[in-house]
């Protein structure tokens, strides 16, 4: 996949259920950054057929703007994942969100299959990623670091709903709507490996309505882990999330002060230097040119 799909700024990352038109039309005018139109949990069995055709016709005719567009397809293993492929490719979505990969061969054939319809439809090679939910299934969990070998990945998230139930666990959750441990090493290792791959980290949702102050509270410790951005459910959530992940003002400006002691110090020669206190070297000159990138997709700096 190209550089630009990779760094595509993806603060929020919101669920349009289904064939629903009237939450379509609200996510437009929202400020997601990416859409994810949903074939799979939010439809049922009886409709996935006449939602899937309605989602073509979608991408066929609706102006989406600059929001990246996503189409969650059904699992391979049901009897709609493939043709969900085969009829939105003609006017292909950005990408396609892939819930319960288990296996690495499991995004091989979506791969293949991409490929065979892309060169159908005459789109160019590879134009269309693929975003994971990756631990929505134990083997997922388990294979999560093969998952980077297919290129057509430009982001990875998780997910704690689906495991749960299929661990067969009541809740996912403590007490103080902190994830319990295995939940929480699936969201880790989902932030290192999409690291170690090079492609964005996004947090999964949270479903509590009702929890404003710990949703506020995961939002903001996501960010500091890491992760680039969330997923959201409920449109209510796009202003806090984008705003989460967003570099704050008093990042930016140190960020920048930073970037200009490092060209002072590199014209003395050295890669690390004191900086306001701390010894700083290439680790920090990295995080501080990214945090300055994700600022500028974002529209805070110039």
């Amino acid at each position: 996949m190209t550089a630009e799909a990779r760094a595509r700024l993806r603060r929020s990352m919101h669920f349009v259920p289904g064939a629903n038109e009237k939450m379509l039309l609200k996510s437009l005018s929202s400020q997601a950054d990416s859409l994810v139109l949903d074939l799979e949990d939010a439809v049922i069995p009886e409709h996935k057929i006449r939602t899937r055709r309605t989602i073509a016709e979608w991408l066929r005719d609706i102006d989406f703007g600059d929001k990246e567009v996503t189409v969650r397809i059904n699992p391979l293993d049901t009897p709609w994942g493939f043709d969900d492929l085969k009829e939105t490719m003609q006017n292909p979505p950005d990408a396609y969100v892939v819930p319960k990969p288990s296996h690495v061969n499991d995004l091989d054939l979506i791969d293949t299959e991409l490929t065979q319809l892309e060169r159908f439809y005459g789109h160019p090679r590879r134009s269309v990623s693929l975003i994971l939910i990756a631990t929505e299934t134990p083997e997922g969990a388990l294979n999560l670091p093969t998952f980077g070998a297919c290129p057509r990945i430009v982001a990875m998230s998780w997910g704690a709903e689906d495991l749960s139930a299929a661990l067969g666990a009541p809740r996912n959750r403590n007490n103080h709507a902190d994830y319990l441990g295995v939940y929480e090493y699936c969201r880790q290792q989902t932030l290192l490996c999409a690291v170690a791959t090079r492609v964005q980290p996004i947090d999964s949702v949270y479903v509590d309505l009702a929890n404003q102050q710990a949703f506020e509270r995961e939002c903001h410790e996501g960010a500091s882990l890491g992760f680039t951005g969330k997923i959201t459910i409920h449109p209510d959530q796009i202003p806090f999330v984008n705003s989460a992940f967003t570099p704050n003002d008093a990042d930016i400006d140190a960020a920048q002060r930073l970037l200009k002691a490092f060209e002072e110090a590199k014209a003395e020669g050295k890669l690390a230097f004191r900086f306001e206190g701390q010894m700083v070297d290439a680790p920090h000159i990295n995080r501080a040119r990214s945090l300055l990138r994700r600022s500028y997709q974002a529209g805070v700096t110039q």
